[in-house]
């Protein structure tokens, strides 16, 4: 005869079920991803350097010593060594990630926002208005991304917030055909036509149904596209139609270096190597993002 337990001293087992979504699904297998996370590594130190930098930097980035401290190689007083008017490298490194990330992420979210607007408009609509903005999407994409930005510049003016623009500027058509082509497949799904039927209007079908639905490709394309808009600002900082002097902005830094290059390598060294490490975290990372978005890459 079995002994009857109270149900005071009866231990019960919840068991919970694991949470699932797309987007948890993409976290998960993002965090399988070691290089990603290597990336993803690389792009937080540069956002903490550039958050903190002022609190970071051991020296002031336009403290100037030419008598002194000119051209001195790295040693424990400067990291990085000086450079030519005798600026600590390492301080104004620190100072440039602001400056290098702030172009990235702020000119490619412009052109997510002016995209996603036109290629939404374009996909949804087509007709003629796809037509017209279709065009002037090959129009600019026919031109090569630096010689546009070159241009943009060279109307506005050489400054950094001109480069920002322009750079926002040739990266519109890439994000405005990816998502023309994510509106076109989505605007034919049933719960579209369902919403149609109903009397939905236009803006809430677009904003609240289809956009919601094409972010996911924008995210990969945007995490790689700050890569490139860094390399783009770094590109026109060195041709002096960028960043401005005495911006610690690392193309600039790069520029001032090449007449000092054979005396003092590490000049140009370092700030190179910090546009290398930010572009190569922000590769990682996108490609990591692509894989743990894209349902054609999992198996």
């Amino acid at each position: 005869m079995t002994e009857m337990v109270p149900n005071s001293t009866i231990k019960t087992v919840a068991v919970k079920e694991k949470s699932t979504g797309p987007w948890l699904d993409a976290w998960r297998s993002f965090r399988k991803n070691k290089v990603a996370l290597v990336g993803a590594g690389i792009v937080l130190f540069f956002v903490f350097l550039a958050i903190f930098g002022p609190l970071l930097a051991p020296q002031g980035i336009n403290e100037q010593s030419i008598k002194d401290h000119r051209l001195l190689p790295p040693s424990s007083e400067f990291w990085f060594g000086t450079d030519d008017f005798g600026r600590d490298i390492f301080s104004r490194i620190i100072h440039g990630a602001r400056i290098s990330l702030g172009v990235g992420f702020f000119s490619v979210i412009g052109s997510v926002i002016v995209g996603s607007i036109l290629g939404i408009i374009a996909g949804y609509y087509g007709k003629w208005v796809d037509m017209i903005i279709s065009r002037v999407f090959d129009i600019m994409l026919a031109f090569p991304s630096i010689l546009l930005a070159i241009a943009v510049v060279s109307v506005l003016g050489p400054s950094l917030r001109n480069a920002l623009i322009a750079i926002a500027i040739i990266n519109v058509p890439n994000f405005g055909r990816l998502i023309r082509s994510k509106v076109l497949s989505i605007k034919e799904e049933e719960y579209i036509t369902s919403a149609k039927a109903i009397g939905m209007k236009d803006m809430r079908i677009l904003f609240s149904h289809i956009l919601p639905n094409s972010m996911a490709p924008v995210i990969v394309a945007g995490s790689l596209a700050i890569a490139s808009a860094i390399i783009e600002a770094a590109a026109l900082g060195f041709l002096g139609l960028g960043a401005q002097a005495p911006a610690p902005e690392w193309g600039k830094m790069l520029a001032d270096a090449r007449v000092v290059l054979r005396n003092a390598p590490w000049a140009m060294i370092f700030p190179g190597l910090a546009i290398m490490l930010t572009v190569l975290g922000f590769n990682l990372m996108g490609d990591g993002l692509r894989d743990a978005l894209d349902p054609r890459m999992k198996n």
